[in-house]
């Protein structure tokens, strides 16, 4: 899952017309230029560090925000047009990175992370 993010928030960089700004655009988002430079800088941030299992539960905020924002601005459109089918099988990837990353909040870094090796008493952050 975080790799996923981190490599995206590097194309959103690399290919700001059709990733990040106007992408944003094209969707409706304010400040597309802003708004795409901010999400990927935290789409690289958060999931590299909860790659490393370090501020892990910290992390997982930003990506569970981008993620209720990508579904409710790509997919509302979906289930307008073609049904709620077409948008719940359009979405798969969506819930699953978004649960996986309720699931970070939750739960904390495993036991090989660095917020395991820093915690005090061995407590998961």
């Amino acid at each position: 899952m975080e790799q996923y993010f981190f490599s995206e928030g590097i194309q959103k960089f690399l290919f700001p017309d059709t990733l990040g700004a106007g992408r944003f655009a094209k969707i409706g988002l304010p400040a597309p230029e802003f708004l795409g430079n901010f999400v990927s800088f935290f789409e690289i941030l958060c999931s590299a560090l909860i790659l490393i299992g370090l501020f892990t539960r910290l992390a997982s905020i930003p990506i569970i925000i981008i993620m209720l924002v990508a579904m409710a601005t790509t997919k509302a459109e979906v289930l307008k047009n073609e049904g709620f089918w077409e948008m719940l099988h359009g979405s798969r990837t969506d819930w699953a990175m978004l649960l996986g990353g309720i699931f970070l909040l939750i739960e904390g870094a495993g036991k090989w992370s660095l917020d395991k090796k820093i915690s005090p008493n061995g407590r998961k952050n």
